[in-house]
Parts: structure tokens; sequence; C-alpha cells
């Protein structure tokens, strides 16, 4: 499964909250809201989420093996870096 296309639906500085996107696997498949997130100095991917009865949230979709899961990461926090140097001119 290959990422085809990522549309950022929001680029923002709210508490942690980088950015908001959408994913598209191999033209067939949308995901939508996962998130970039800042914590402990790095960033990393927050998949589609919902609170449960208990106020914990659970993932809605989410890759099943690590490898995926990386290339996910990977794939989307360059897309995140690369839509801030183009909004402020610089790297992030």
């Amino acid at each position: 499964m290959r990422i085809t296309d990522v549309k950022i639906r929001k680029l923002t500085r709210e508490n942690r909250l980088r950015a908001v996107m959408s994913v598209t696997f191999d033209g067939e498949l949308a995901v939508h809201d996962i998130k970039i997130i800042e914590g402990d100095g790095r960033l990393f991917v927050a998949m589609p989420s919902r609170k449960n009865g208990e106020g914990v949230f659970k993932d809605i979709a989410h890759p099943i093996n690590r490898e995926t899961r990386q290339y996910i990461s990977d794939t989307l926090i360059a897309e995140y870096k690369r839509a801030c140097e183009s909004e402020s001119g610089h790297t992030v």
C-alpha cells in the first residue's frame, strides 16, 4: 500500500497540534483527520481517534505493522516540513 496523495487541511500552532491531514492510499482509500503532533522535541503522527466512554482515545484506523507505521510517519512528517518551508520560506 502506497500513499498517493496528501492534503494538509490545517497548519496550526494550537497547543501541540501542528497539522491535520487527509491521506489517500493507492488512489482508492482516503483517511481523514490524521494529525501531526509536537511532543518532547519531536514530531509524531496521531491516527484518527475517538474518545470512548472512559475518556480514553482509541484509534479508528491505524497501521497493523511497524514498517507501515514508519512509512506513513516518515512520509507525512516530510510533507508537513515541506509545507512549513513553503509557507515561511525556511526549514522547520
